[in-house]
């Protein structure tokens, strides 16, 4: 009689799903990084009305809400080679780079930023035009620099008022990254995935995999709540 499930291999496959972790913070942390200077600068676009850019702005936005990652995904991994051709063969430009080189984290690393800089950008955007607006008046009459007064000023209490949201963000993108094994990148799921196939247990590699992920999520939840605490305590120094 088959047993229902084979605990020997779901404990074996651990170790080869948490060898691949790196993979899927580097690409969620990456991914985070790049994605808050896109955010910063569309919603920065959005607030002071910059001409043509706020359209533009508004379209990005607009099309990757309205469109699935899993098809942004395969939009980059197909979409950047091809882009590349194009350039080398019509205009004779980038001849030194070979697409068939890039490996295929960057096109993950690529897509995610994006899809996520959408999304962030609405966060960023609310979180700065919460801010009183005292606090810009105060700012330019010291006679600080547009620039001084959103680094020095600005963007240290509106990051208070945006942690909460880029927390949720981010513990999405890390489950989200389950989909890069689509384009050939192997992280925690794209190895659940090689070892169900090899053992024909998808359902014990799939539990393995769900715990990895729901620990890992567990863990970025609280250093994001200890995050959040250090910045309403300079919150509420500077209140």
């Amino acid at each position: 009689m088959e047993n229902l499930l084979d605990i020997n291999f779901l404990i074996d496959s651990f170790p080869a799903i948490i060898s691949r972790l790196p993979v899927t913070i580097g690409i969620a942390v990456g991914s985070l990084i790049l994605s808050l200077f896109i955010g910063v600068a569309t919603a920065l676009i959005k607030i002071y009305r910059v001409p043509v850019l706020r359209v533009i702005s508004a379209i990005y936005v607009s099309f990757i809400r309205g469109t699935p990652l899993l098809v942004q995904i395969y939009l980059v991994f197909y979409g950047i080679p091809k882009i590349i051709y194009y350039m080398q063969i019509e205009y004779g430009w980038l001849q030194s780079a070979d697409v068939n080189s890039i490996p295929p984290e960057v096109y993950a690393l690529l897509a995610f930023s994006v899809n996520l800089g959408a999304y962030l950008s609405e966060t960023i955007r609310s979180a700065i035009e919460s801010v009183d607006r005292g606090q810009f008046e105060a700012a330019k009459s010291i006679g600080m620099t547009p620039v001084q007064m959103m680094l020095k000023v600005i963007f240290p209490q509106a990051l208070a008022t945006a942690i909460p949201n880029l927390g949720n963000m981010f513990i999405s993108t890390i489950k989200d990254t389950s989909l890069v094994f689509i384009i050939g990148v192997i992280d925690i799921m794209g190895e659940a995935k090689i070892l169900g196939s090899r053992g024909l247990a998808f359902f014990e590699v799939y539990i393995a995999v769900s715990i990895v992920y729901w620990i890992l999520c567990i863990a970025v939840e609280r250093l994001l709540v200890k995050v959040e605490k250090r910045a309403r305590r300079y919150e509420r120094g500077i209140a």
